[in-house]
């Protein structure tokens, strides 16, 4: 009884913990496709003196536009399965590159937050 007892006490620790890895794993793969598009868009940047502009989107990193280079082989899409957005001029910075979350909605709290070249 005493074996159950402590299984049980076991699991109600470590289960929330685990439950949350998923999310939080998300999170991380966004932050890290963001980093790589901004990367990305420096290099796009420093070939044309300029951030692709709102009407080219984040297309013109695998288009090859301008001068044939292409900055990054595909676009990721976020780990809700849903493009990354693009702002150019940001808001919260020159440019902004981010995902909505989980809500696929602006704004949100924890999983549903905004993620974004800011968060990071």
């Amino acid at each position: 009884m005493v074996v159950v007892v402590i299984m049980g006490i076991l699991a109600a620790l470590v289960v929330p913990n685990v439950m949350d890895r998923p999310d939080q794993a998300r999170v991380v793969a966004a932050k890290q496709d963001i980093g790589a598009i901004m990367q990305a868009l420096k290099l796009y940047r420093l070939d044309h003196g300029r951030y692709p502009s709102n009407e080219q989107g984040l297309g013109a990193l695998t288009g090859g536009q301008g001068k044939g280079t292409s900055y990054m082989d595909r676009l990721p899409v976020d780990p809700w399965n849903t493009p990354y957005q693009y702002l150019n001029p940001g808001v919260h910075g020159e440019i902004d590159v981010f995902s909505l979350g989980a809500d696929r909605q602006p704004g949100g709290e924890g999983v549903d937050a905004d993620i974004g070249s800011w968060t990071r």
